[in-house]
């Protein structure tokens, strides 16, 4: 029986931003993992052909490098070979006829585009910048978030409050449309939402709109030299080099309590570890109230009921040259392109996917690591990260209807027809594309579970993002926050506040309260820009 003071299950980046910030105070930290290597999400691999180092599923890091946790520990991460990239052209979104939109990272740049509405809204964001960051950094749960509502109050008054919070709840839709006049701005925000799980029209999707607008304008779009598991590499480093420890093909099965307090776990091996401080999980409510936690009643019932939002799908290319793109030569200086008709057609695109069909004209998520990473592919290649973050788990037609779904199921011959439709559609904006592939890999919803079992049903955000999941209800209502019912037992990851992204926010939050001290609530990207403004 090996004895730690924390037991943390999963290896995402939640676990290790914890496990370092615990390790780097004095702390016996071990971290379990199930699979074969460390990382959860953040996983690199030569997946088509050697010398194509793709990230298979999260790979783009302005959370991270923007957030909490990266800012305490830069330094010492930098010291173990991490090394970020990072370039002005972030992102744009081209469009079906041709035409295309542009964020930069230079303010100037964005207000030439977009107009004078962009500085008003960016700066209205750095003016309350304190507190938009400090909601996305708090325990929303604890004498912090409590303090945070109280600071707000002074500084905005009553009515002031009750904007801002009539601000967060606004959808995409609607921020866009009232404050911007332009088609083509609407298109390029409008599909942002996406990667916070959300669509367009849901409520809370403009206030995260703005937020990332404003995240991508300060930190850009920055991927480590070499691929995101350098990153994993680096904290695991700074955890062993303070004492703690990892094990891989560890699948815990239970979390062991006694007297109403988390003792420790067991793995499927029957292997006992035991915690003196705390357990801490980075998994979903389904799990771990329906497999690790041996409790019953309305509580366990609730977490068993979780649900899921889109799923989602992966696909890689390996070209033996690099993408020729038509219509604005910055697409093909752009880390990330969204393919769009616009916000109606992002709009069209969720409203089918949730309804069980594949969309007809999905938003296509072209991702280029080569603008910034040229290592990541031999010379004069290119290399191409897709995803498509509108999908069904159950599939019950094809709105297109072109595309016999057979029993519904992710089958291989299905995942392959539509990744053809995707193909023919990333072809049109890149004319080159089909006759420069060398390999295609893709991974359906169903290959997407099978690999982490955090991701659920596919989706990449282990939960739905609807208000009653979210900001003071996450994961749900009956047992919001870190904390659980059981004594020393914590839950962490993307079904937790802040939710999904690749920021390490709920690790953060949690090391934060177990170390009852603080940790800078943003990173100096955000900070630097707020003072510029």
């Amino acid at each position: 029986m090996a004895e730690h003071d924390a037991v943390i299950v999963g290896s995402g980046i939640n676990s290790l931003a914890c496990a370092a910030l615990l390790a780097r105070a004095g702390w016996d930290v071990c971290v379990l993992e199930r699979e074969a290597e460390l990382g959860g999400a953040i996983k690199t691999a030569e997946l088509t052909e050697p010398g194509y180092v793709h990230d298979v599923f999260s790979a783009w890091h302005p959370l991270w490098v923007g957030g909490p946790a990266h800012a305490e520990l830069a330094e010492e991460l930098a010291a173990r070979g991490l090394e970020y990239l990072n370039t002005e052209q972030p992102t744009a979104t081209a469009f079906p006829d041709g035409s295309s939109a542009f964020l930069s990272t230079r303010g100037d740049a964005n207000a030439e585009e977009h107009g004078a509405a962009w500085t008003a809204a960016m700066s209205e964001v750095g003016a309350n910048a304190e507190l938009v960051f400090g909601v996305l950094g708090t325990e929303l749960w604890s004498r912090s978030g409590a303090s945070l509502a109280v600071t707000a109050y002074r500084r905005l008054g009553r009515r002031g409050l009750a904007a801002f919070g009539g601000e967060v709840v606004q959808s995409s839709r609607d921020w866009l449309t009232t404050t911007f006049a332009s088609e083509r701005t609407h298109g390029l925000l409008a599909p942002w939402v996406l990667h916070t799980g959300l669509g367009p029209d849901a409520a809370t999707s403009g206030f995260m709109n703005r937020v990332i607008a404003f995240a991508i304008e300060a930190g850009g779009m920055p991927v480590p030299r070499g691929g995101g598991a350098r990153l994993v590499d680096a904290l695991a480093r700074l955890v062993e080099d303070n004492g703690g420890s990892f094990r891989t093909d560890a699948d815990v099965e239970r979390v062991l309590v006694a007297d109403g307090r988390a003792t420790g776990v067991r793995t499927t091996t029957g292997d006992v570890l035991t915690a003196r401080r705390a357990v801490i999980c980075n998994v979903t409510p389904t799990q771990l109230y329906g497999r690790l936690l041996d409790i019953g009643g309305d509580l366990a019932a609730a977490g068993r009921r979780f649900r899921f939002g889109r799923s989602e799908m992966q696909i890689h290319y390996a070209l033996s040259e690099p993408p020729r793109w038509n219509g604005d030569e910055r697409l093909g200086k752009s880390a990330v392109v969204h393919l769009t008709p616009g916000l109606d057609g992002v709009s069209r695109a969720v409203n089918e996917a949730e309804r069980g069909l594949l969309p007809a004209e999905a938003t296509v998520v072209v991702g280029q690591p080569l603008t910034m990473d040229e290592s990541r592919a031999p010379g004069g290649a290119g290399l191409l990260w897709i995803q498509l973050q509108e999908l069904p788990w159950q599939v019950k037609g094809d709105a297109a209807r072109e595309l016999d779904v057979g029993d519904g199921t992710w089958t291989e011959s299905l995942r392959e027809r539509y990744a053809d439709r995707i193909q023919q559609r990333i072809a049109h904006h890149i004319p080159n594309l089909e006759p420069a592939v060398r390999k295609r890999v893709v991974l359906s919803p169903a290959d997407l579970q099978s690999a982490n079992i955090n991701l659920e049903r596919g989706d990449p955000y282990s939960g739905s993002l609807a208000l009653d999941q979210n900001f003071l209800w996450r994961p749900f209502a009956q047992q919001p926050g870190h904390r659980t019912p059981v004594r020393g037992l914590f839950q962490i990851g993307a079904s937790t506040w802040p939710g999904p992204g690749l920021g390490g926010g709920s690790g953060t939050l949690v090391a934060r309260d177990l170390l009852k001290r603080r940790i800078p609530a943003s990173g100096p990207l955000f900070r630097s820009l707020r003072s510029r403004r």
